[in-house]
């Protein structure tokens, strides 16, 4: 597994929101809004990290809940802080520095070898039939 964000901790298989923490999250968010820098909002929600961190923080869509994390802030939050960091970076010029997610997608077809062989063992016989893989199809 992953790193668990700030904010949050593991109890017994699962993410459950950390309070002291998350209520530097909010705090951060609320002086980011508030028209602090990233870092002074940090300082001052007693965040001790650089720019970039702070900059992770709050592009971190798990703040939001999902099926595993569990809300420390609304929606309505993060999107306001994204388009004022957005706003910002317009307005000093930075807006080469903004790039588009990248969107991922797996390889989903493929070519396979003629099935010579056949084993008992269902680890054995998936790794004979992923070696028999040629190429991604096009």
């Amino acid at each position: 597994m992953g790193h668990t964000p700030f904010g949050y901790r593991i109890k017994n298989g699962k993410a459950v929101i950390d309070e002291p923490a998350a209520e530097k999250i909010r705090q951060l968010y609320q002086n980011y809004l508030s028209g602090m820098s990233m870092v002074a909002a940090a300082k001052a929600a007693d965040i001790d990290t650089y720019h970039g961190t702070v900059k992770r923080m709050m592009e971190n869509r798990h703040y939001m809940g999902d099926d595993f994390y569990p809300a420390i802030i609304d929606v309505n939050t993060f999107t306001e802080a994204m388009l004022e960091r957005q706003r910002r970076a317009k307005k000093l010029g930075r807006t080469d520095r903004i790039k588009p997610p990248v969107k991922k997608t797996a390889p989903t077809t493929f070519t396979l070898g003629k099935i010579k062989e056949f084993y008992d063992d269902p680890a054995k016989q998936a790794e004979y039939l992923y070696s028999l893989i040629e190429s991604e199809a096009t």
